[in-house]
Parts: structure tokens; sequence; C-alpha cells
């Protein structure tokens, strides 16, 4: 009798794979960062990743990082908790209890969102902004409002070939 696999992608790693592949759909020539939300029974709810609002076309849209405020992308881009969250389209209730896979950990304005959405846990790959003002504030919102957080530690590399060979 043929055993199954072991090799297999755990329901962590399969998420945020999601998270990843839909960050590749970002026009943001620096970083890409892509979301999935997913309900208790692991099924995906939502996705999203950063990038400029509906109708407001790529080409114009200002992918600087320094410059004035209005020169940059700062005061403009949607990222991609906030995409994840607006683009689901079914009852708000069942957003209670989820949790948001991310590759980078929420600024303050998106752990605003995931708090005031119901969500409950964030996974996240990396915290590389994790001395800033704005990270050290979500960490404190969702300290205080019991959201929890862990980094996922990714041990094997993922490779998805979409190629029809």
């Amino acid at each position: 009798m043929r055993k199954a696999r072991n090799d297999y992608l755990r329901w962590d790693e399969y998420f945020m794979a999601i998270a990843k592949l839909s960050a590749l759909r970002s026009k943001d020539p620096n970083t890409q960062v892509g979301a999935c939300i997913v309900d208790s029974n692991n099924r995906i709810l939502s996705i999203g990743y950063n990038g400029a609002p509906n109708g407001f076309h790529d080409d114009v849209f200002p992918w600087d990082r320094e410059g004035e405020k209005m020169e940059t992308k700062y005061a403009y881009v949607c990222h991609a908790e906030l995409n994840a969250i607006l683009n689901y389209r079914g009852s708000r209730k069942d957003l209670e209890g989820a949790t948001i896979y991310v590759d980078l950990f929420p600024c303050n304005e998106c752990a605003k969102l995931i708090i005031q959405s119901g969500i409950k846990k964030v996974i996240y790959l990396s915290d590389k902004y994790k001395d800033t003002d704005d990270v050290k504030i979500s960490k404190k919102l969702m300290d205080e409002c019991k959201v929890s957080y862990h980094q996922l530690d990714i041990s094997k590399e993922i490779n998805i070939n979409l190629t029809n060979k």
C-alpha cells in the first residue's frame, strides 16, 4: 500500500504562499506585499496586494519613495491588508476571528483596520520595520486589543512552476 506524500505544504506555508503570489500583482517597483485572509476552517476569505486605488492609473501613480509627500507613493498607496479586507464580499461577521497572512508586518493604520474588522491573528514573514514608530504602535494596538501575531519560519523554499511543461 502506497503512503501519502509527506513533503506537502502545511496550512501556514500554503496561505503565506498565496499572499506572496498575490504580491506579484503589485506594480510597486520597490515593495510588493500580499495578504490572504483565512477563516477558522482554513477557507480563504479574501486576498489583496499593495497598489494604486481603483481608478488611479498606474502610469501616473507616483511610485517614488522620496521627495515631497504629494510626489511619493505613501500618501496614495493602498496596503495589501486594506485591499484584502475591502475585497471581501461576504458578511463582515465572517472576518471575526479570522487570520491574516501578510509578508510584511502591518503598519499602525493596517493594524487598526485588522482590529476593527475582527481579525484576531496576524502571521507575517518579515518585520524589517520593527524599529519604526508605525510598527511599535501597531504592536501596542494589537497587544491591547488581543490580536495575536507571530512570524512564520519557513525553512524550505517553495518553487511553483506555472508552465505547461
